[in-house]
């Protein structure tokens, strides 16, 4: 797959500009933040990471998350994956309320309806392929459901390296295992922190494709945090931050239509 091919967007994707509604409505909802804010320290050491976000990411769709260095990302990610608290406001899994949650009853639910790739491959190097994809499973217990597991397998491309350990792989294979092991539980979404940055630039699109396609073709809902334009433009829509804020939301984003956004968030940076 080629960064110029545009895949097929679901209906109701979000319209360029600033909507009224929260960020992502207009569809059923995986996740949901709501007036989402994120603070560290006190006093005069206290840095607002979120300011107050409002968004959705809905189901099947594939969102990627932008923004500069410090603009909040990565933090918006971990927040609404439940991997760290909110100062205030909402964060939400389907129905579920993640704010308030006891810690047994959150390591329960990112186990059973999240899904992780992160930019280390994360993999133990003592199992082959699909003991580390069946791992998060075998350690709660859970069987995977073979035909679920057999058309992941297939999506991402491992039916011949499945016997294979960690250091007999490449890296992008070792991350296809990865985003196999995500997709194997039938998480209800699965968030990316830069899942391409550790790749070439070969191998990232040979993921991205994959993830891709996990949305297109297996219903999956996939919210990503990127630096990458190219990478973005695998996605259904992009969500850009800036100081903790959404400052813009692109439907159907392109490399280029991603850059520019970009280099007018840069501009406007310089003139303020």
């Amino acid at each position: 797959m080629t960064t110029s091919t545009r895949p097929q967007h679901p209906a109701g994707s979000p319209q360029q500009g600033f909507p009224a509604a929260p960020y992502g409505a207009g569809g059923p909802a995986a996740a949901r933040a709501t007036d989402l804010s994120k603070v560290y320290g006190q006093g005069e050491t206290q840095v607002v990471a979120l300011d107050r976000i409002s968004v959705e990411f809905r189901k099947a769709e594939f969102t990627a998350i932008m923004g500069p260095s410090g603009s909040g990302k990565s933090t918006l990610m971990h927040c609404m994956a439940g991997l760290d608290t909110v100062s205030s406001g909402s964060a939400m899994i389907g129905d579920t309320e993640l704010t308030g949650l006891k810690d047994k009853k959150l390591t329960q639910l990112r186990r059973d309806r999240i899904g992780f790739i992160f930019q280390a491959f994360n993999l133990l190097p003592t199992l082959n392929a699909i003991e580390n994809i069946t791992l998060p499973m075998d350690i709660a217990g859970r069987k995977p459901d073979k035909q679920w597991l057999d058309r992941v397998i297939q999506t991402v491309g491992l039916s011949d390296r499945l016997k294979h350990r960690p250091n007999q792989l490449s890296g992008g294979q070792q991350q296809r295992v990865a985003v196999a092991r995500a997709l194997a539980a039938q998480p209800e979404i699965i968030f990316g922190d830069e899942p391409t940055g550790n790749l070439d630039s070969r191998a990232g699109a040979e993921v991205l494709g994959f993830l891709r396609n996990s949305v297109r073709e297996l219903g999956q809902t996939v919210v990503m945090v990127t630096h990458d334009p190219v990478a973005a433009s695998y996605a259904d829509r992009v969500v850009f931050l800036a100081d903790g804020r959404i400052v813009d939301d692109l439907a159907n984003p392109t490399a280029d239509s991603v850059l520019e956004r970009m280099k007018s968030f840069d501009a406007k940076a310089r003139t303020s």
